[in-house]
């Protein structure tokens, strides 16, 4: 979305985001376009161009340096989404509910999720799970807690599901996706992540359920695509998945602004009297 359709559009809202299923709306083929971001800053960027910011617990590994995003504690999403909904006045703000701030049950992700919106002003909360996370799906939706769902390779289950790995090879795999997304669906998510999922079913998905599906590492049929903005942008350099295009390689560009600055203090080019308060112009004779 350009800037200036995206300003047109107005604020986005769940009802909004909901409509932009593709299939449903025969005269939209625009995919919704999906971003994170931690700061305000970096919501400030993002808001003109895309529909929905999501406040991931991946900052824990692009932010702090944990090696998974299992360590990532609520008061840090509250923390980071608050500074990402200043940044942003038109993007859907969803916030990521970390590891063990929902499992326990409903009644636990519902006390969370609503401390989670109402610190931090967001529009909705993401879960990862499937079949079993549908009570707790309908538990929020019921109590107007938007809920944005999200199968297939689920970081906070890494572990138990055997590492990173593309989901829905081996047809029973498949089956259980698309039976897990029409669950969900009927639970009452607003939209499902589909993450790692291979291509044919994540199409099949998004042909056969009525909400939106956005996908990464999955299916250019998928009603909205999402990437973390560090990747995008070269700023993660730790790994870069195989799903991720990158679009800039702003490290390199910060690593040499600091090497080109390190150089200019050690040579005495940097500070030079403009830079210095109380500097008097000689006067000309």
């Amino acid at each position: 979305m350009s800037k200036q359709n995206a300003v047109a559009a107005g604020k986005m809202t769940v009802p909004k985001f909901q409509a932009q299923k593709l299939r449903l709306n025969p005269e939209n083929n625009k995919p919704l376009v999906c971003l994170t971001a931690y700061s305000k800053p970096m919501a400030q960027l993002l808001d003109p161009h895309v529909d929905m910011i999501l406040v991931g617990d991946s900052l824990g590994m692009v932010l702090y340096g944990f090696d998974t995003t299992l360590p990532v504690t609520l008061d840090m999403m509250i923390l980071h989404a608050a500074a990402v909904k200043r940044g942003a006045s038109n993007a859907l703000i969803v916030v990521d509910m970390p590891f063990s701030t929902y499992q326990a049950s409903p009644e636990q992700a519902y006390t969370n999720a609503a401390r989670v919106m109402a610190e931090t002003g967001c529009s909705a909360v993401k879960i990862e799970g499937g079949e079993y996370m549908a009570d707790t799906v309908a538990f929020l939706s019921e109590r107007g807690i938007p809920v944005l769902c999200h199968i297939g390779l689920m970081p906070q289950s890494l572990e138990s599901a055997g590492g990173y790995r593309a989901h829905g090879r081996e047809e029973q795999e498949a089956a259980k996706l698309l039976r897990e997304a029409r669950i969900l669906e009927e639970a009452g998510a607003f939209a499902i992540v589909l993450e790692g999922v291979v291509e044919p079913v994540a199409a099949k998905i998004t042909a056969e359920i009525s909400i939106p599906t956005i996908g990464i590492g999955a299916s250019p049929a998928c009603d909205g695509q999402i990437l973390v903005t560090d990747d995008v942008i070269g700023l993660f350099q730790d790994f870069t998945p195989k799903f991720v295009k990158t679009y800039a390689d702003i490290g390199r560009s910060i690593s040499d602004a600091i090497a080109t600055y390190a150089d200019d203090v050690r040579n005495h080019k940097f500070p030079e009297s403009q830079h210095c308060f109380g500097v008097k112009k000689a006067r000309s004779a």
